[in-house]
């Protein structure tokens, strides 16, 4: 289902120099031991960017999942880019998820990376809808205009394809912005909040234990400490 926006995704990575580089080994690609699913990473090096990830998960008609997580240098303090598409073939429900993900949430800071995004939010009313997250702090690491809708599998082909677009193409236009402005957060407390945002991430990100449904505990455990959020681990090189 979300193959065309994975496509629409890579294909601005590549457009923007990014290229493919190595995932820990085992973790680029993994069948469920029932063969009822399959999930494909791919690892990319952009400019301005220390790392891109994404991840596609295909259980046919059970289940549908595209996620990705960009995040920028530590010299560069804009929000990192957020994605998360899912599909849940037994009650028809599609939930997404798209968000500039800010470090901060002062108003300057919102002010300096966020125009952008508010635009394309007034301009899709339907994704403008109850924010009421069971696993995460609306408030921290997730924007007010973040693009979030729950409905069902036709917005998938009518309204979703159209945001995604715009989506993706405003947070190309606030990076290309921000690489030519200096950033008003230090380059020592950018690497501390992106640390943080790992660790807070793996400590409640639901996919946790889907995946390990369909994959078992060791290799999950693997995925979500050396590929999903590989900074949780750095817990010793917070300041608080």
């Amino acid at each position: 289902m979300f193959d065309p926006f994975l496509v629409e995704l890579n294909k601005g990575i590549q457009d923007h120099g990014g290229y493919a580089v190595d995932i820990p080994s085992g973790l680029a690609k993994c069948s469920s031991t029932k063969g009822n699913a399959l999930i494909t990473s791919w690892l990319w090096k952009v400019s301005g960017f220390r790392r891109w990830r994404v991840t596609r998960l295909e259980a046919g008609e059970k289940l549908q999942v595209l996620n990705s997580v960009a995040y920028p240098e530590y010299s560069n303090d804009h929000p990192l880019l957020g994605i998360d598409l899912l599909w849940f073939g037994k009650t028809g429900k599609l939930v997404a998820v798209l968000d500039f993900q800010p470090l901060v949430q002062d108003a300057d800071y919102l002010d300096r990376h966020f125009q952008g995004l508010k635009s394309v939010h007034s301009r899709f009313s339907e994704f403008c809808g109850d924010k009421k997250m069971h696993s995460f702090d609306p408030n921290k690491y997730f924007s007010p205009w973040m693009l979030f809708f729950r409905g069902e599998e036709q917005q998938a082909i009518e309204s979703l394809p159209f945001a995604f677009s715009e989506f993706l193409s405003c947070y190309w236009s606030l990076h290309e912005l921000s690489c030519q402005s200096p950033s008003n957060v230090s380059e020592e407390e950018v690497k501390r909040l992106q640390i943080d945002y790992d660790i807070y991430s793996a400590q409640r990100d639901p996919a946790h234990g889907l995946f390990k449904s369909y994959f078992g505990k060791v290799w999950t455990d693997r995925f979500l400490t050396e590929f999903l959020f590989p900074e949780s681990f750095r817990k010793n090189d917070l300041t608080f």
